[in-house]
């Protein structure tokens, strides 16, 4: 930067990218500014400009400098590297603090401070920020977290057992808080975020927006009333039979005579309808505010799943089988109850059962706040 740039930069004041000030007055502040930064996307931290947009500079930017140094190392978790320049004003100079984007976030002050960077300066990050960046960062699943005010009572051990049943592992009742414990289903004698939902007894009550809506609309658009809906509640097991039935009300069944008896031929595989239920419930973010939506059109069936693909999954990947877990104790006991099949394969398989039955491809499209999966119907004769 040169001092041409600085006057602009300083004419069009403080961005998601730029910061200034006059001094360092207090190493917290610092660290705050530099953990923003790393964290959000990078930026500029620029020591010598008044409030008033007045370039005074300081008088030893060595010193600033060092300082600077010091305290990305020390008041920085992870320390930060930063790349430091100087503005020459003559008697003076403007130390400019370039921050990259940090590798290793999310970073905290060393007061356990963690910030975000916003247009107009920096704030706390939300419980719902930090979620999001531990799990891109793989430290924390979501699906892990304890929730405090509830109790090992909170949770229906004769769903627990009817699961231990169904998954040919009913040998291992005897001791179920010991085994909820290794599931990552209780953490110190709380329910997790995956046993609620999995077991709990009234999991919408805790978590409101664990629940499928089902909607039944005529003709291809949205916007009018449709025709049938149901909110779908309960455990996920459930979750997932329930919105099976929903699909299976509202898709065509024709039936073929073969030998004596009718065979039905439903419209689009079960199998592909199961893969696309199960996908959104396992893989959905569970801490974004929303349902997980399925609409069914004369045309299509969309599955809208909340957020976006963890890490820099995107379609194409999707279509290629990464597969990247979100949820891991969901997915295993999804898994275990035969719900999900070889990992990465579930799209593929898709995307396979949608073009035998309707010679036709998916769609997916990866939104801001959700991804949405398309299987089209087949067209009807006449």
């Amino acid at each position: 930067m040169d001092l041409i740039e600085l006057r602009e930069r300083v004419s069009r004041w403080e961005d998601l990218h730029t910061e200034f000030k006059e001094r360092i007055d207090n190493p917290d502040d610092l660290a705050a500014s530099l953990v923003a930064f790393a964290k959000t996307d990078g930026g500029q931290l620029v020591i010598g400009v008044t409030r008033d947009r007045a370039i005074v500079g300081v008088v030893d930017a060595d010193a600033e400098h060092r300082r600077v140094d010091v305290i990305a190392y020390n008041n920085c978790e992870p320390l930060l590297t930063v790349i430091q320049e100087s503005i020459d004003l003559g008697d003076k100079k403007v130390v400019v603090v370039n921050v990259p984007k940090g590798t290793q976030r999310p970073y905290r002050t060393n007061r356990g401070r963690y910030y975000v960077r916003t247009t107009s300066g920096r704030r706390d990050a939300s419980r719902e920020e930090l979620l999001r960046l531990f799990q891109a960062s793989e430290s924390l699943y979501y699906d892990e977290t304890p929730l405090p005010r509830l109790g090992l009572s909170d949770l229906d051990l004769d769903a627990f057992d009817a699961y231990l049943d169904r998954t040919g592992q009913l040998e291992l009742k005897d001791e179920p808080a010991r085994l909820l414990r290794n599931w990552g289903l209780i953490s110190d004698g709380h329910p997790t975020v995956a046993g609620m939902i999995l077991f709990g007894r009234e999991p919408q009550r805790h978590l409101p927006f664990a629940q499928i809506n089902a909607a039944r609309f005529t003709g291809t658009d949205p916007a009018f009333e449709p025709l049938d809906r149901k909110d779908i509640t309960g455990r996920l097991l459930d979750l997932v039979d329930d919105a099976r039935r929903f699909l299976h009300i509202h898709l065509q069944v024709r039936h073929e005579i073969r030998g004596f008896e009718p065979e039905p031929r439903p419209e689009l595989p079960e199998e592909a309808l199961r893969e696309a239920i199960v996908n959104a419930v396992a893989h959905r973010d569970y801490t974004v505010q929303g349902p997980i939506r399925i609409f069914v059109f004369d045309d299509r069936v969309e599955f809208h799943t909340p957020g976006r693909p963890p890490n820099t999954v995107d379609e194409a990947a999707m279509r290629a089988g990464v597969h990247v877990v979100r949820n891991p104790r969901i997915y295993t006991r999804l898994s275990d109850a035969s719900l999900i099949t070889r990992a990465g394969t579930g799209i593929r398989r898709i995307v396979r059962l949608a073009r035998e039955a309707t010679g036709r491809d998916i769609t997916i499209e990866v939104r801001d706040f959700e991804v949405l999966l398309s299987i089209p119907r087949p067209e009807r004769e006449g």
